[in-house]
């Protein structure tokens, strides 16, 4: 028996509670949990903004210790060192076969599987794939991959979801080139990333953009050189600080109709704007024609930071142990389990940046 954070049913409180994990089966591995992320995506889990099957352990950022492994299982043995990778690629969809491994049409097909069972024989799924809000984990072993060296494991669990999707979003979708100016709309876990790798890729000015004004200390520590509360005026501020021009890149984490349409409005004629923040279906973002052509602008979507785990995790150990990204910054809070629904509160409220459940 291991402690689980589990949802019972969409907009369901989560609940702390005893589960019983099956041993690995063929190519699969039981991981230890060091720590947990707790992600924006885990909230639009539990709300229904994002569908997986329920009644489900959550956690999908995370990193930990093998305990055993199953038939067939090479790459890990017990006791490595491993970060959970939520959206395996499948290698044989078309995405995966032309290199998109972050759009894999099979990513999330682990997450109708039976994962485990609470006391009562209650059959739980994995919330995308790796359900790791629980103080032990079994996954398929393409959800595992080496954890870098000298990097603590407490600190890789941001490497699972944040990490990649905000240094992606940067290197991968948005391109960001040196000298370039960057405006980051939301500035909790990802944005945090965000800000970190827009310095590292040279970008000349970094705005951070959030409704906190608490988070400006935050995000100047990770890169921004400048910071704007969020208004009506946003776009507008941002030109006063770019020349009059707007900014070259908006990296939008939020998910908001009103955020995307501000980050769009906040670059330069020509500019790009890339969109990490998911939103629900309701959060409808309007442009007229002649706007679209008048401005010349282009606005991406961006899933996982069009991000290869497997490729990418060994550039990022490599700035952090160079002490060019830092990963300690990121955490605002360290929690138990059960002060998950806590930090919840926390990210609609817009406080802190990331929390991490510590094992």
């Amino acid at each position: 028996m291991v402690r689980a954070a589990v949802l019972s049913a969409v907009g369901a409180p989560l609940e702390i509670t005893d589960i019983t994990l099956p041993e690995p089966g063929p190519g699969q591995v039981r991981v230890r949990l060091a720590a947990a992320g707790v992600c924006h995506s885990d909230l639009s889990l539990s709300n229904g903004t994002m569908r997986v099957p329920v009644p489900a352990v959550l956690g999908h950022e995370g990193a930990g210790t093998v305990v055993s492994v199953g038939e067939g299982v090479t790459h890990v043995a017990p006791g490595d060192g491993v970060v959970l990778n939520w959206a395996p690629s499948c290698g044989s969809c078309h995405h995966c076969g032309i290199g998109e491994v972050w759009l894999c049409a099979r990513a999330l097909a682990g997450a109708s599987n039976i994962h485990a069972r609470t006391a009562d024989g209650t059959e739980l799924h994995p919330g995308l794939n790796v359900a790791a809000f629980a103080e032990e984990t079994v996954v398929a072993g393409n959800c595992v991959l080496p954890a870098p060296d000298g990097i603590p494991l407490t600190d890789a669990a941001l490497l699972g979801c944040a990490v990649l999707t905000g240094y992606g979003a940067v290197h991968h979708s948005a391109r960001v080139r040196a000298g370039e100016t960057v405006v980051v709309f939301g500035i909790g876990g990802v944005g945090l990333a965000v800000l970190q790798a827009a310095r590292i890729a040279g970008a000349s000015k970094i705005v951070a953009v959030d409704v906190s004004r608490e988070k400006e200390e935050l995000a100047r520590r990770a890169g921004a050189t400048d910071y704007v509360v969020a208004s009506d005026t946003t776009p507008r501020d941002v030109r006063a600080l770019t020349g009059g021009q707007g900014a070259d890149v908006a990296v939008e984490c939020v998910g908001r109709a009103a955020t995307i349409r501000s980050a769009w409005e906040s670059t330069r004629r020509g500019g790009r704007t890339t969109v990490v923040g998911i939103g629900g279906k309701d959060q409808q973002v309007t442009f007229n024609a002649l706007e679209i052509f008048h401005w010349g602008r282009t606005l991406a979507g961006c899933v996982y930071g069009d991000s290869d785990p497997a490729r990418d995790l060994s550039v990022l150990a490599d700035h952090i142990r160079a002490g060019r990204f830092d990963l300690s910054m990121m955490v605002t809070e360290r929690i138990a389990l059960d002060g998950i629904p806590a930090a919840f509160d926390h990210m609609i409220a817009g406080r802190g940046g990331r929390a991490l459940v510590v094992f």
